[in-house]
């Protein structure tokens, strides 16, 4: 949001006169100051969920050349929890960290523990889900049993070919007309602007909308300089 707000004061110093982007301005500055609690204690929770990450020295490969048992994990995660003390009433998402940690530690902290004492037991199976999750995914693929996401997106555009040899997969991949294939490839391409433009706009909100500040700034003295009158030309009679 400071993000956008950074750019609208942009565009209307660059375009006094529109009075919508004034307007726009005004509600973004308003929802900003309304939300600056919120954000700050939410900025706040990020960083003590950092210190949690940093207590149970994760991910993993960050911390790779640390010497670590675990009993002092569960020391420094004691410690932790101890100074974590916020208030229910004025820190709600904090308060919200702090009882799910307490909760999740008190549940599965025995279970976690044994991964820093045994070399090579990972803290998590997130690996291991993952590639169960591409093995399900390919088999709903070509078995048509169930749909999923990427199935959903691209899947009106896929081809299967049945080769036995690269050969005669690239036989049929030629016989693909190119005007046909460069054509799906755009609507692909169309589709996925708005994902693309949202996954800019929240790793990095800031460039995105100078860079679409600048594009609206660019357009409108492109547009103004348009509509601007030809000067009529002169009629010089020599005599």
């Amino acid at each position: 949001m400071e993000a956008i707000a950074l750019a609208l004061h942009q565009v209307n110093q660059a375009c006094p006169e529109n009075i919508y982007f004034q307007q726009l301005s005004e509600r973004v500055d308003r929802t900003l100051e309304k939300n600056r609690t919120l954000a700050n204690n939410l900025k706040e929770t990020h960083q003590w969920l950092h210190k949690i990450a940093v207590c149970l020295r994760y991910p993993p490969g960050a911390y790779a050349e640390e010497a670590l048992t675990a009993q002092q994990v569960a020391q420094e995660m004691d410690t932790l929890q101890q100074n974590f003390r916020p208030d229910p009433k004025h820190h709600r998402p904090q308060a919200a960290l702090c009882h799910r940690l307490h909760r999740l530690w008190r549940t599965y902290g025995e279970q976690l523990l044994p991964c820093y004492d045994i070399p090579g037991l990972p803290p998590d199976t997130l690996q291991l889900e993952s590639l169960f999750g591409r093995l399900r995914c390919h088999q709903r693929r070509i078995s048509g049993r169930r749909s999923t996401r990427e199935l959903n997106k691209l899947g009106h555009y896929q081809v299967l070919f049945k080769a036995e040899s690269e050969a005669e997969l690239l036989e049929h991949l030629r016989k693909v007309p190119l005007e046909d294939y460069q054509a799906q490839r755009r609507k692909i391409m169309t589709a996925e602007l708005s994902s693309q433009f949202l996954h800019r706009l929240h790793h990095d909100p800031e460039s995105t909308m100078k860079r679409l500040a600048d594009q609206y700034v660019s357009s409108n003295s492109k547009v103004g300089q348009d509509s601007l009158p030809n000067p009529k030309k002169e009629t010089v009679c020599i005599t």
